[in-house]
């Protein structure tokens, strides 16, 4: 999980653009390590998965059917990477 700029990924058919080559569901972005929100419209719900991972622990449930965008804070091209690895 790293710090800093962040990406504000626009969601056509269920999907992003997650590398420059692959598109990702919004389904693996929900357990993805780079995702840190989701917007549905103008809010902002944390990302489940990542508040898991702090202090928070919990967040709101994300309806990712009507999801409009995903905050990524991956820099470096990796791509999608299950947080499942970190959490289990």
């Amino acid at each position: 999980m790293t710090e800093g700029a962040r990406r504000n990924l626009n969601v056509s058919d269920g999907t992003v653009q997650c590398t420059e080559n692959k598109r990702e569901t919004v389904e693996h972005c929900r357990f993805c390590v780079h995702s840190t929100a989701f917007y549905i419209g103008t809010a902002r719900i944390d990302s489940p998965a990542r508040a898991y991972c702090t202090r928070d622990r919990t967040t709101t449930d994300v309806d990712l059917k009507r999801v409009t965008g995903v905050e990524c804070d991956d820099q470096r091209s990796e791509g999608y990477r299950s947080i499942m690895n970190i959490i289990s």
